[in-house]
């Protein structure tokens, strides 16, 4: 945990693959996080243990991802007065709808931003803003990437443009 300003919490090891989205996210804007498997009703002792320590270690903003009846969003909430960002994941029959709505719909006084099932970039994309309400240098990442995504669909265009009419790029 040690300097990380974020932490990932998913409930299953088979969630790593699309979750790792959010770490590239974090690695590409320099935000140091932690990523972790735990579980809120297999390990729900070391999953209070874990929040709790990661927020006096200096953690200012959770991303939970699971699926299915996911409630691992919300247990971590109940936990901390930091955001939890939920992060539904497509793993079930349901096509994620479960999970979506579990997150989405969180009583009052415990909420759980939401995101859409599988938007692990975006998951970390927020926490990213959140963390940069404090932090220019992390603001100004976050500008550069908006800017670079323009750029991009720029350039997707006129190379589109270009195929069909023989435009000059």
């Amino acid at each position: 945990m040690g300097d990380s300003l974020a932490a990932i919490i998913m409930g299953s090891s088979s969630d790593w693959p699309l979750v790792k989205k959010a770490a590239d996210t974090f690695d590409a804007l320099g935000v140091k996080y932690d990523a972790r498997v735990m579980s809120a009703h297999r390990t729900p002792d070391a999953l209070r243990e874990y929040v709790k320590s990661a927020r006096a270690a200096g953690v200012k903003v959770f991303i939970g991802a699971a699926g299915k009846a996911a409630h691992l969003p919300g247990v971590i909430a109940s936990y901390t007065s930091a955001p939890v960002i939920g992060l539904p994941i497509k793993s079930s029959a349901l096509d994620g709808m479960d999970a979506l709505l579990s997150m989405a719909q969180m009583p009052p006084g415990v909420p759980v931003a939401t995101v859409a099932i599988d938007g692990a970039e975006n998951a970390a994309l927020l926490a990213a803003q959140i963390l940069a309400l404090s932090d220019s240098a992390l603001s100004d990442k976050l500008e550069r990437h908006r800017q670079s995504m323009a750029r991009a669909v720029e350039k997707s265009d006129m190379d589109l443009r270009s195929s069909l009419h023989g435009e000059k790029t």
